[in-house]
């Protein structure tokens, strides 16, 4: 039966099982191959490759007649990936975080100079932490922040030092610009960064960067709670949980570890 004469729900489900189908095949199907596996008529199969070639999502090898994914539906991804709000992929993550650890969870970024909380998910144990969304912090003495610049040139990072000042927030805060840096190669290292009493005391924070598509940091994620909560003894565990959280985070925002983070930090 020809496309004309078939249903438009029925167009364009078929239209849709072909890509699929062309998707998740690496060497390309044929029209016969296609036709067989997803039982659909010869006629009408031509008619939409025919269609899906003319517009860019397929294309078609002229040795053997196959048919892989066009260059097109890469567009279709990006304009996904762009209107992915990483807050509305974060917060069923941080529910699931902090029903784990029992401790209250924010994801921030980094704005200008500073990391911002732009959600919160709030632990439900007696423990409240003072923290709201909105609130800015600085990166040399939070989790988040040293998480949000730990894959940035290491000029903009020392940039930002500048503007900003180093001050001392509490005893165990870092104030040396070249000890800050060491610090951030940790945090490359590790893949997490660790705020212990440095920006408010009795506090220690646990976070992980969030990274996009393009391999950049786009977030970070962490848990915060007092040093009873995090101690010698949960800290492994705590880490663990906020890291598999960050990563799959990423992962629904399209980063594959594959790539490199970007950012040449020298």
């Amino acid at each position: 039966m020809p496309l004309a004469a078939e249903s438009p729900s029925t167009a364009v489900d078929r239209t849709i099982a072909i890509l699929e189908a062309v998707a998740a095949r690496a060497s390309g199907m044929s029209n016969a191959e296609i036709s067989r596996k997803l039982e659909i008529p010869k006629s009408s199969a031509s008619y939409i490759l025919r269609a899906l070639e003319k517009h860019g999502y397929l294309r078609r090898d002229g040795e053997n007649g196959k048919y892989r994914l066009g260059l097109k539906v890469l567009n279709l991804g990006r304009g996904a990936l762009n209107g992915v709000d990483v807050r509305e992929v974060a917060l069923p993550i941080m529910r699931s975080l902090v029903e784990h650890v029992h401790i209250t969870s924010h994801l921030a970024i980094l704005d200008g100079t500073q990391a911002v909380y732009v959600e919160r998910v709030e632990s439900p144990a007696f423990v409240k932490m003072d923290t709201w969304v909105g609130r800015r912090m600085e990166i040399y003495s939070t989790s988040v922040g040293k998480a949000l610049v730990s894959h940035l040139p290491e000029a903009q990072v020392q940039a930002i030092l500048r503007d900003r000042g180093m001050k001392k927030r509490t005893p165990t805060t870092i104030t040396n610009p070249a000890r800050f840096l060491r610090e951030l190669e940790l945090v490359r290292e590790r893949g997490h960064a660790f705020d212990d009493e440095e920006n408010s005391a009795g506090v220690r924070c646990v976070a992980a960067p969030v990274f996009n598509a393009a391999g950049a940091v786009e977030a970070a994620l962490n848990v915060t709670g007092t040093t009873q909560q995090v101690n010698r003894e949960t800290l492994p565990r705590i880490i663990d949980a906020v890291k598999d959280s960050a990563r799959r985070i990423s992962t629904q925002l399209g980063y594959r570890p594959t790539r490199v983070a970007a950012g040449n930090r020298k």
